[in-house]
């Protein structure tokens, strides 16, 4: 039987007396009708009772509103950790951020979405890439990045973390296409690594995606396993040159400071000798200033007086003994083996081997020939100075 039949008013769902048109319950007859329900549940009278539970039965609906609003208020209570932010969205849309702490938000209103500002993310990127000198080579990179901006990171893009790592992976395949394959595995790779960068910060600029880049690494490049063994040799090859050219270097640079104090030594050495040099031909100049006026007033005495001092400094450091005696035929005695014997001490080990055997033997001999040589010489310097 369909509700709201004509002369059927026993079966409207609101209680509508006399066939009056439907509108809405009322509100007191709603909740009276839940408190009987509810006061049955609690141990009340039943509904129809005479002087049930009424009273009862809306203090038991009160009671229940009331703690569904306490537990709905105490569930609206959160927690932002210190290395987040929370983005606020009230009924979907983004309403506010908030710090770390303790915050409240009305449940059901608005939801709150953390996000890590602080750690930093790393995302690699690798594989066979075509260099500009048509050779494959393999890249592994890593990009390492941190979150900025929380509203741009979440609402920009549909995934930001997606989106940075196709930028990073059509960043490094444009870079290393228009680099050459050496660049790439030897000596270009600081460069490369940091048009890497440069080229990932400029794709996703437009984008706003909320993110920072804190560092590009190249971790890894190398060319086919079919040509690895000669590449492996050429890269040996230039890693040794370039540890000569560092051996030369140091090298040289510590020899130039050697050659500089040898040449300065040498310089010095020179200056020392000129001012020797100098300053012994002043004393004999200085000394022939002297000499001349006593020579000039006794030239005999004078002479004789060189002469004799000229030889006793050729003759100190000799054996030879020489005896000034007047008169030609004159023959004199010396003690030459004692005079040997007490030079015998500051003579040469060679000396006393092969010379000193001799003289003792024919001590007379060696007399007359000093004697002689010794009369021949005055003469020649008599007759000289005369």
């Amino acid at each position: 039987m369909a509700w709201n039949e004509p002369g059927k008013n026993d079966n409207d769902p609101w209680k509508n007396k006399g066939g009056r048109d439907q509108g809405p319950p009322d509100l007191d007859e709603l909740l009276k009708d839940l408190g009987n329900k509810f006061g049955g549940m609690f141990g009340g009278k039943k509904p129809g009772n005479p002087g049930g539970g009424s009273s009862f039965s809306g203090f038991g609906a009160s009671l229940v509103v009331i703690i569904a609003l306490v537990v709905w208020a105490f569930s609206g209570f959160y927690t932002i950790k210190e290395a987040q932010k929370g983005v606020v969205l009230q009924f979907g849309e983004y309403n506010t951020l908030v710090d770390p702490g303790i915050h409240w938000q009305p449940t059901f209103i608005q939801k709150v979405i953390p996000v890590d500002v602080q750690t930093t993310r790393n995302i690699a990127a690798k594989g066979f890439m075509l260099t500009e000198d048509e050779n494959l080579v393999s890249v592994e990179m890593q990009v390492q990045y941190r979150i900025i901006d929380a509203r741009n990171y979440l609402f920009n893009v549909t995934n930001a973390d997606n989106s940075l790592e196709h930028a990073f992976d059509s960043a490094i395949r444009y870079v290393i296409g228009h680099s050459n394959m050496d660049e790439v595995l030897t000596s270009g790779r600081e460069q490369v690594r940091q048009s890497v960068w440069a080229e990932l910060e400029k794709i996703i600029e437009p984008y706003n995606l909320g993110i920072l880049i804190s560092d590009v690494n190249f971790k890894n490049s190398r060319p086919p396993e079919q040509v690895k063994d000669a590449f492996d040799d050429a890269i040996a090859a230039r890693e040794d040159e370039e540890r000569f050219i560092l051996e030369a270097e140091a090298y040289a640079l510590s020899e130039e400071p050697k050659a500089r104090g040898e040449a300065k030594r040498i310089e010095q050495q020179a200056l020392g000798y000129s001012e020797q040099v100098v300053l012994e031909a002043q004393g004999n100049v200085a000394k022939f200033n002297k000499l001349l006026p006593e020579y000039q007033a006794a030239p005999e005495v004078t002479r004789q007086r060189l002469y004799l001092t000229t030889m006793e400094k050729v003759y100190s450091n000799t054996s030879k003994v020489m005896v000034d005696v007047e008169g030609g035929n004159n023959m004199m005695y010396l003690p030459l083996d004692k005079i040997m014997q007490q030079q015998s001490s500051n003579l040469p080990q060679t000396f006393k081997r092969e010379v000193a055997p001799l003289i003792q033997r024919n001590p007379t001999q060696g007399q007359n020939s000093s004697v002689n040589s010794s009369s021949s010489r005055n003469d020649r310097f008599n007759r000289g100075g005369n």
